[in-house]
């Protein structure tokens, strides 16, 4: 469920872009590793992996992921500049080819569940770490610029929620491969929400800044314009 609630989340940042018809300063990093490890993680629940339906809700809720992030990855690729639809696009591409060879070597090289979770488990276990350490590139940027704009509360919010429950449903099941990247992004979603919490007063503040800063620009044509009219005029008489 607090998957479903990170997906829900991350379509008010797409309706942000899609009201604006533009991608700003969002990342397309995140939403194309969370594709991979949907992907992963649905191969790794169907039977072909597991044994036989012992991870349904595997399948269930990162099968739904895929759609929902195939879904925010078009919208970033519409809205994005040449420059973002070719990067988007070559990482869209690149992790689609690399599941694909994961999902045949299982099948056809390896010959029981054992080796085949632990072979995707694996590679489970290096895009889960990517993916939870991929927003470190918004909290690099919230450090800078000591805002959060870029980095919403429910989306890290959620995200802490989800890796949390990973996190115990790995532990119950005694499966140290759905256990191990929750441990690395529990921590990091601690981190996003305690960064949240130091700069959000401060983000209000710097945007009347730059908004002070945009008016000014926009008035000194202006001043300029009217001291060159009036030298202008001076000039004829």
């Amino acid at each position: 469920m607090s998957e479903f609630f990170v997906s829900v989340v991350t379509r008010l940042t797409f309706a942000r872009v899609i009201r604006k018809k533009s991608t700003e300063e969002f990342s397309c990093v995140p939403y194309v590793i969370a594709l991979l490890n949907c992907f992963l993680y649905t191969w790794y629940g169907l039977p072909v992996v597991s044994h036989r339906w012992e991870n349904f809700p595997l399948v269930t809720i990162n099968g739904l992921g895929i759609l929902l992030e195939l879904s925010f990855i078009f919208i970033y690729f519409w809205f994005a500049s040449t420059r973002g639809k070719m990067k988007v696009s070559m990482l869209t591409i690149a992790v689609t080819i690399a599941f694909v060879i994961a999902a045949i070597i299982s099948s056809f090289v390896l010959h029981n569940h054992h080796h085949r979770k632990v072979f995707i488990g694996i590679i489970g276990l290096i895009a889960s770490g990517t993916m939870y350490g991929s927003p470190l590139i918004a909290v690099r940027r919230v450090i800078q610029t000591k805002s959060v704009e870029f980095m919403p509360f429910y989306l890290s919010f959620f995200s802490f929620l989800a890796s949390s429950i990973w996190l115990g449903y790995g532990v119950l099941s005694h499966d140290l491969l759905m256990t191990s990247p929750n441990m690395i992004g529990s921590p990091l979603g601690i981190l996003q929400l305690v960064l949240y919490f130091k700069y959000r007063k401060t983000t209000g503040i710097m945007e009347e800044q730059h908004e002070r800063d945009v008016e000014k620009s926009n008035e000194k044509p202006t001043q300029q314009s009217q001291v060159t009219a009036t030298d202008d005029i001076n000039g004829k008489i």
